[in-house]
């Protein structure tokens, strides 16, 4: 497969929460508003390439045995990394995404693709594949993001978007409505899939 496939399949045909439904706990707990989900999703991002690369670049040395300890220490490497940089340069963003940060250790995105893809393929392949998942992740998450900030606050990007007299729909930017969206969404994707194949 070619690097630009192995970047663009994040997208669409291989988008994590869409397709591949995986990482759930971040996309539901992350998305209430595009700041929270744009900053969630470049941190995994981050992590998803790093891991990517130094897994595609170590896949032969390490033993069969014991790959999953060594891949959950490269991934626990760079979470370290984004969770100290994001500490240290955007503290309110980190504040709001508290435990999620750390938690991309067990992401299952991460762990998937090092398992699936980067112990197999060359490195700029898992570069690319690491790179595109990452970006459709954060898309997926800044999409659910805006429509949820929209109805539960009225606002886009912490700037108001909605007539004055508003009145939010609250329940939008609570757990629950966070199930709702990505359910309409999936159900939304289904439906485009299943018109594009006819």
């Amino acid at each position: 497969m070619s690097i630009l496939k192995d970047f663009t399949k994040g997208f669409i045909k291989e988008n994590p929460v869409f397709v591949l439904m995986l990482g759930m706990c971040p996309t539901l707990a992350t998305s209430s508003s595009v700041k929270n989900g744009i900053g969630m999703g470049l941190a995994a991002t981050f992590v998803l390439a790093c891991s990517n690369v130094i897994i595609s670049a170590i896949r032969k040395t390490v033993p069969n045995k014991i790959r999953i300890p060594v891949f959950i220490v490269v991934v626990a490497t760079f979470t370290t990394i984004v969770d100290l940089f994001m500490e240290a340069y955007v503290p309110a963003l980190h504040k709001e995404l508290g435990v999620f940060i750390p938690l991309i250790v067990v992401n299952c995105i991460i762990l998937a693709r090092a398992e699936m893809f980067a112990q197999k393929n060359p490195i700029l392949n898992s570069a690319a594949d690491g790179l595109g998942l990452g970006l459709g992740f954060t898309l997926t998450l800044a999409f659910i993001g805006t429509i949820r900030e929209i109805l539960g606050e009225g606002t886009w990007y912490g700037m108001q978007v909605m007539p004055s007299d508003y009145k939010p729909f609250l329940l939008a930017i609570l757990a629950p409505g966070g199930f709702i969206c990505l359910g309409l969404l999936m159900g939304l994707m289904v439906r485009l899939q299943k018109a594009a194949k006819k």
